[in-house]
């Protein structure tokens, strides 16, 4: 290195256009930080070393002090390593963890299911990358309104805890994941801190502006679940919505407000309906599509999803009107089109089997050709032979009454 009195290399900055080169001392007197004047400083060239070899910064182990003789050195956990009892498993199946990062207020401050909380919320994917960030959540505990992750484990925070939640993507955004940030089968890391925990509101006590918006957002959340095929959450979410619209009022609603809590029912039912259906609650969709036809006896959805479920019961005949009416109303829809052509069809088919069950049942040929058979002289029309046979029966059961009275 070049002291104060010698001359800077060609390297060293240019303070001049003079074209001389001055002292340590002569820069700091012009205000210069010696920092600029090349002195003490070690100059390292680039050099062209392979660097693959070197572990990442985060690995590299700190040097130990040297010990003192006689002194046993204690062995020390490796930086970087978890302990596995701040973990917390959640469903005992390892896919949902929690770890406590700063604690609350103790046990008794935990939220209960049907409150109203409000969270603060960070999540990001296993690369870091962010893919939601909410300063205040509010949702209702237990009612699937969030993340399963994050509505089974805000159960367990307490009042002012922050934690991280550690959740596989069967609680997330499962196998179908969220265009565009969220792939699919992408396991999520929530930071969460719980801020308040209320009680829901009153519904009896509810406007009816609020009650239709809570209907709405419970709906909406059954139509998410019903877009990514969890038909047993989407059934959940429709129910609530149901509950919420049929509770009792003490507050005076308008016509209008009536009217579009009737067709947030109307939607919620069809909705149930669909969903059931899926699931092959056969039952459960036909009295969902009952309760729309009370309200609405000419619902297109109603109707159609009625025909379908009778269809799926075998009930060709009771199916088959109830999708003429669908289909007269709406004589365009190709769908309904295609289920009555199929039904038609299959009730045809169901009437052939009955037809030869009943006259291998009353002893007609199987081996004579069709058009032989009104020929023969024994061959006699399985109606009339049903009517013999009921006067016959008549006839015995009153033999029986005669001799009892004698």
């Amino acid at each position: 290195m070049a002291s104060s009195g010698e001359e800077q290399s060609s390297s060293s900055p240019d303070w001049g256009d003079s074209g001389t080169e001055l002292s340590g001392a002569e820069l700091a007197g012009a205000g210069a930080s010696p920092l600029d004047s090349g002195e003490d400083f070690e100059v390292l060239e680039d050099e062209d070393e392979d660097l693959s070899e070197l572990p990442p910064l985060e690995d590299v182990k700190r040097g130990r002090p040297p010990a003192e003789e006689g002194v046993p050195v204690p062995e020390q956990a490796p930086a970087d390593a978890e302990d596995p009892q701040e973990w917390l498993d959640v469903l005992g199946n390892g896919l949902l963890r929690k770890k406590t990062l700063v604690p609350g207020q103790g046990e008794e401050s935990r939220p209960r299911k049907g409150q109203d909380v409000t969270v603060r919320l960070k999540a990001t994917r296993e690369d870091g990358a962010v893919v939601e960030q909410e300063p205040r959540l509010t949702f209702t505990l237990g009612d699937c309104d969030v993340l399963q992750a994050l509505d089974l484990c805000v159960q367990l925070l307490e009042m002012g805890e922050t934690a991280l939640i550690a959740s596989d993507a069967k609680y997330c955004y499962g196998s179908q994941g969220r265009s565009p940030d969220i792939p699919p089968d992408a396991a999520l890391t929530l930071e969460v801190e719980l801020l308040e925990a209320r009680d829901a509101p009153d519904l009896e006590l509810l406007p009816g502006k609020e009650k239709i918006a809570l209907a709405n957002r419970k709906r909406e959340r059954g139509n998410f679940y019903y877009q990514r095929a969890d038909y047993v959450l989407a059934i959940n979410s429709y129910d609530i919505a149901l509950k919420v619209i049929g509770s009792s009022s003490k507050v005076d609603f308008s016509t209008e407000e009536e009217a579009e809590l009737l067709d947030v029912k109307v939607k919620c039912l069809n909705n149930l309906a669909a969903s059931q259906l899926k699931l092959d609650h056969y039952e459960a969709a036909l009295k969902s599509c009952n309760l729309v036809l009370e309200h609405q006896p000419g619902n297109i959805k109603a109707l159609f999803r009625k025909g379908k479920v009778l269809a799926q019961q075998g009930e060709y005949r009771e199916a088959i009107p109830i999708l003429k009416a669908a289909l007269k109303l709406e004589p365009s829809n190709k769908t309904i089109h295609a289920e009555l052509s199929k039904l038609v069809k299959k009730h045809a088919d169901q009437r052939s089997v009955e037809t030869e069950m009943y006259r291998k049942m009353l002893g007609n040929p199987t081996g004579v050709p069709a058009k032989c058979r009104d020929k023969l002289p024994w061959a006699i029309p399985w109606k009339w032979l049903f009517g013999a046979t009921a006067i016959a029966l008549g006839g015995v059961a009153l033999s029986v009454v005669i001799a009892a009275r004698n």
